[in-house]
């Protein structure tokens, strides 16, 4: 499982570093490398919110858009079989395939 804080449509990855003993944080999705930490969850929690604020600030200023994790466009190239396979089960379910495939990777991606 993914330890994974969200805010304002950005995820962040979270790790613990055992060293420093603190929580370090960084957001997934975009290509801009934004970090943080804190020792406590309360502080990653806030440096997150800082950190995503920042980003959006930072962009702004340089008259730039900030990077959205995902545009909701996704195409992906799977073997015949399996895009067969996966329109013949749309088609049964009474859904477009485009349907049956967003719930197959919301399911997925929520690890249910």
């Amino acid at each position: 499982m993914m330890n994974a804080m969200t805010y304002k449509g950005y995820t962040a990855r979270i790790e613990y570093d055992d060293a420093d003993q603190i929580f370090v944080g960084r957001l997934a999705g975009i290509r801009d490398i934004v970090g943080f930490h804190a020792s406590t969850v309360e502080g990653l929690q806030n440096a997150f919110h800082e950190s995503v604020n920042d980003y959006v600030q930072a962009c702004e200023k340089l008259g730039q858009s900030p990077q959205k994790p995902a545009s909701g466009k996704l195409m992906l190239r799977v073997p015949p079989e399996v895009h067969s396979a996966a329109l013949t089960a749309a088609q049964a379910s009474g859904v477009s395939l485009n349907q049956w495939a967003s719930k197959a990777l919301e399911v997925a991606a929520q690890g249910r």
